[in-house]
């Protein structure tokens, strides 16, 4: 089980916490971009990445919540550390071709879904992604409880990957903590995202370790 640390609405200086999450076990950094229009309250803007994360060493999991994320992919791709850029199914008219976009970048390229969207949606677009981000809350907003409910697309999806031989991860955010973990992992995550759980602790290896299951 991998875990990417998100720092999302947590108070204090953003340099610190991105730093501490930097020095931790976590195995990315889960970066939320918010454009205020898709999700509200705006968060950060390109030129903040490339400043914020200029010196650390993890790899970057981007998470754009953001209407016209194409937009952002060409400046993103030019940032060294990022692994991941995953845009939403509900932000883009045509999904494939932001993409196309990001694989042509040389980046891999994640399809998010939003708890009230099925998997069938985005059943056309799973030979070409690396990574699923199931939500597990609504977008855009840290600490909401785990909808349990969503459970079912983390099987389907890992039911598809064996049937199909596809190669994406499952990724699953919102809501992660101790006992939240162990449902995402009974239903076949490979990783998740955590925010609150991690990050208003005053041990972020020990947090990060439950959720690993080490």
């Amino acid at each position: 089980m991998k875990v990417g640390v998100s720092f999302l609405n947590i108070e204090g200086p953003l340099e610190e916490i991105i730093g501490k999450i930097d020095a931790s076990d976590a195995d990315y950094i889960h970066v939320d971009v918010i454009d205020g229009i898709f999700v509200p309250n705006k968060n950060l803007e390109i030129s903040d990445i490339k400043k914020l994360f200029k010196n650390t060493k993890k790899k970057l999991d981007v998470h754009l919540m953001v209407c016209s994320p194409n937009k952002y992919i060409r400046d993103l791709a030019k940032i060294p550390n990022i692994e991941y850029i995953t845009i939403h199914y509900e932000s883009h008219r045509r999904p494939i071709d932001v993409i196309n976009m990001i694989k042509h970048a040389g980046k891999k390229a994640g399809i998010a879904i939003n708890p009230e969207t099925k998997v069938s949606r985005i059943v056309p677009l799973l030979d070409r992604v690396d990574q699923v981000l199931v939500m597990s809350i609504i977008p855009g907003k840290s600490g909401q409880k785990f909808m349990e409910s969503v459970l079912y697309k983390v099987e389907t999806l890992k039911e598809l990957r064996e049937t199909n031989n596809y190669k994406y991860i499952i990724n699953i955010d919102g809501g992660i903590n101790a006992e939240t973990v162990t449902l995402a992992k009974e239903a076949g995550v490979d990783m998740v995202a955590s925010c609150s759980y991690v990050c208003k602790s005053d041990n972020f290896n020990e947090r990060i370790n439950i959720l690993k299951g080490n």
